[in-house]
């Protein structure tokens, strides 16, 4: 077996995604009804019609990306005659899509990721107040070098490396001031660019400790069963399938960074050479492409992706 399934995070949203999945195929629809029944309210309307302030929102984006995420699982299931459990050697997903992972692999129920993913979103929205904190993606530093750059721009404060996404691109995140120091002395270090993002808390920091309690306190609540295949971990990037280290690791994903490199780095050493992003957009083949040389990664979001995602079964 050499694919590995994986699943986007937070920024691939846009107003209308899935519908045209669910508007084609009754197993994805029922994945939306599923989502709203679960938080007892219309997110799909949202997911469909906007307006994009709204979807943005992190406790709307994060079970709207995973419905999505589980919407073209299930197409790919039932069309496709995809079985994970047959078919993969690993599932991963980058930071909320982890959850698409667990909720893929038969982890975690559809209805208890998406409390979850609200829990979660609303969580990290509330630990910083908006303005306080702030994310940067440097480019062309390493990850070593940008760590080191947000180590020396902390003065006392919060700045870390927050995602690891290879092909010289790491995330920082923290306090503003020192997220903005960190940029400059990442240009002195000799990055190419060093950008703010257009994000509403600094995620994958220290500063999210009380969002990571919060996640803690739902997750004791929540059924985690084995996932059939493993999961890669964000914070360890290597696989786990033990209930209980899942539980830890998503409490710890809160705070912790984001290994994405050495995540797909994990799964192409132990034998994947074909990936497949399940979800809206194509973040994470981009990247995959810039981490593993030759790796095949087939993006499936759409009705169109089917008929790519069936040409690369076959070779």
């Amino acid at each position: 077996m050499s694919f590995a399934f994986v699943f986007p995070g937070q920024g691939s949203q846009v107003v209308g995604m899935g519908k045209a999945l669910a508007d084609a195929f009754g197993p994805a629809r029922a994945v939306f009804e599923e989502v709203d029944a679960a938080l007892g309210e219309k997110l799909t309307r949202i997911i469909w019609e906007g307006p994009a302030e709204t979807l943005t929102l992190t406790e709307n984006a994060q079970p709207a990306l995973m419905a999505v995420s589980l919407a073209a699982m299930r197409v790919l299931e039932t069309q496709a005659g995809v079985d994970l459990a047959r078919d993969a050697r690993f599932v991963a997903g980058h930071s909320l899509g982890e959850y698409s992972a667990l909720a893929a692999a038969g982890a975690l129920t559809i209805a208890d990721t998406a409390r979850l993913l609200r829990i979660r979103g609303r969580a990290m929205q509330k630990a910083v107040p908006v303005g306080t904190g702030a994310m940067a993606a440097l480019l062309g530093l390493d990850f070593d070098q940008a760590a080191a750059v947000a180590a020396e721009a902390a003065h006392g404060e919060i700045c870390q490396a927050a995602n690891d996404n290879g092909g010289g691109q790491v995330v920082i995140s923290g306090t503003r001031e020192a997220v903005e120091r960190a940029m400059e002395l990442a240009k002195l270090a000799g990055a190419k660019r060093a950008l703010l993002l257009p994000v509403s808390a600094p995620f994958h920091c220290a500063l999210m400790h009380p969002a990571a309690l919060a996640v803690e306190a739902a997750l004791k609540h929540v059924a985690i069963r084995r996932p059939k295949p493993a999961l890669v971990a964000n914070v360890t990037a290597s696989a786990v399938d033990d209930p209980e280290a899942i539980r830890s690791a998503l409490v710890m994903q809160v705070t912790g960074t984001v290994r994405w490199r050495e995540s797909v780095a994990y799964m192409s050493a132990r034998g994947v050479t074909r990936f497949v992003e399940v979800g809206t957009g194509k973040v994470l083949a981009g990247l995959i492409k810039r981490i593993v040389e030759g790796a095949t990664v087939v993006s499936v979001g759409t009705t169109a992706d089917l008929a790519a995602f069936r040409v690369a079964m076959k070779h």
